[in-house]
């Protein structure tokens, strides 16, 4: 196991299209927040991206966009164009009967593809928190073969087809991207960021730890046997992973285990003991008393308020 595929696999994380968008100059969207994240894939033409208080970011063919948080940003022709909320009167002026969503103008047009990614917000440490507000993988700094621009063909040629499964195809392609967009930016990031778990993922010592902590969360697991299977002294491996990820293997360790417990609570019917066995406590006291001091309150009481 590794720590990306677990977490992406707790977190719950999953991608859908929101729109297929054709828009003709002069034109402007202004999208509104969401709970989840936002992502927007140019396919012909260019645009320009306005969010926060950031200054326009010019898109083009190929560029891939993230915004982790979902926070309210506008996609223009012009940096300085004027927008149109995209709510349901836009939805219902601008769809065509085959789901596309055209603007109509006089001018070149923008294709681009719009969708979003919904999580688990109880999980404590959530993927794209930690991610910049906006990721921006550009065409011009990949290969044309990398794994970002090889699933978009690959996206481009499913919408164009609209056949049998298509959405399924579709929407697993979207989380596909989202790994290698990840991928990309592990490549990319300056190795100042603050730390967390993605940033241990850099360090080979401190992924190796990572991926055992995460494949065999329920092993009784001690600073000493983790820097044997890391290959590297126990100073050294508790100095790195705490600048990588700031905090010690087994603060990480346990924090992670009642991040899977939580998701047995709240999606499963299983005893809470049994819970507390399969992420590696040996009693059901044992397991409520550290589920309680690091989530808040006692796992029935979480189980009761998180149900679906």
């Amino acid at each position: 196991m590794d720590a990306l595929s677990d977490v992406l696999d707790v977190s719950r994380i999953s991608g859908s299209v929101l729109a297929r968008v054709r828009a003709h100059e002069p034109w402007g969207i202004e999208l509104a927040p969401v709970g989840g994240a936002a992502f927007h894939a140019i396919t012909a033409g260019t645009c320009w991206l306005r969010a926060g208080e950031s200054p326009p970011l010019r898109l083009m063919p190929g560029d891939v966009v993230l915004l982790p948080g979902g926070v309210r940003h506008e996609l223009v022709s012009a940096p300085d164009g004027p927008t149109r909320a995209y709510d349901q009167v836009a939805k219902e002026q601008l769809l065509t009967p085959e789901g596309d969503l055209v603007i109509r103008g006089p001018g070149a047009a923008t294709c681009f593809l719009c969708a979003g990614y919904s999580y688990d917000h109880e999980v404590a440490q959530p993927l794209l928190s930690l991610l910049p507000p906006v990721l921006h993988v550009s065409a011009a700094d990949v290969d044309g073969s990398s794994p970002v621009q090889a699933t978009l063909r690959l996206l481009a040629v499913e919408l164009g087809r609209r056949g049998a499964g298509s959405r399924a195809v579709v929407e697993r392609l979207i989380d596909v991207l989202l790994v290698h967009l990840v991928r990309e930016w592990l490549t990319m990031a300056e190795d100042d960021d603050a730390a967390s778990w993605i940033r241990g993922l850099r360090d080979p010592a401190v992924a190796k730890t990572l991926a055992l902590l995460h494949g065999r969360p329920a092993e009784s697991w001690t600073l000493e046997r983790l820097a044997t299977e890391a290959h590297v002294s126990r100073s050294t491996l508790a100095r790195r992973f705490v600048d990588r990820v700031g905090e010690p293997p087994l603060t990480y360790l346990a924090r992670w285990r009642m991040d899977i417990a939580a998701r047995l609570l709240r999606e499963t019917d299983e005893p809470v003991g049994e819970v507390g066995r399969r992420v590696g406590y040996g009693s059901e006291f044992a397991f409520s008393r550290a589920f309680s001091r690091i989530r808040g309150e006692a796992p029935g009481r979480y189980r009761r308020g998180h149900r679906p």
